[in-house]
């Protein structure tokens, strides 16, 4: 999970910031799992909001790095990391990579880590209506992409 958090932050430290607070979040409200999802799912949800938390009481938050997971042991990949390293070396991965990383970087927050849009607002600093037409924007030429790779098929 450290691994997912770098990847929103360059800040060590307050990644780490992030991962403690899930697991005292955790720890003081474990009933708060419902058991009717995913755990994994359970403690990202936690950590992002989390993460997002701590980056609001920033005035500006540090931009995020991109990281090759392929570089990673396998050890190290959980069951999501290796669904989308597959996603992200077939016809979507395409698609995303196609796009800009502007509209990228949205679609990842608000569809991949299932942030809302204002969450999403403040861990990448910008204003919640860019957000909102970014990521119309992206999903439109995500579709548009997808489908002409279908017709070429």
């Amino acid at each position: 999970m450290l691994v997912r958090l770098l990847r929103r932050t360059a800040d060590r430290d307050l990644a780490h910031e992030a991962l403690h607070d899930t697991f005292v979040a955790v720890w003081k409200h474990p009933r708060s799992f419902r058991r009717d999802g995913d755990l994994g799912a359970w403690l990202w949800g936690i950590a992002i909001r989390q993460l997002v938390s701590r980056l609001r009481k920033r005035a500006h938050p540090t931009p995020v790095p991109g990281l090759d997971l392929s570089t990673l042991s396998p050890t190290v990949r959980s069951a999501e990391d290796e669904l989308l390293l597959a996603v992200e070396h077939g016809p979507v991965g395409d698609a995303m990579r196609a796009l800009s990383p502007e509209l990228r970087q949205v679609l990842q927050a608000t569809v991949v880590d299932g942030l809302t849009t204002k969450e999403a607002a403040h861990l990448l600093g910008i204003p919640l209506g860019t957000v909102k037409s970014r990521a119309r924007a992206a999903k439109a030429r995500l579709r548009e992409q997808l489908m002409s790779r279908e017709a070429w098929s």
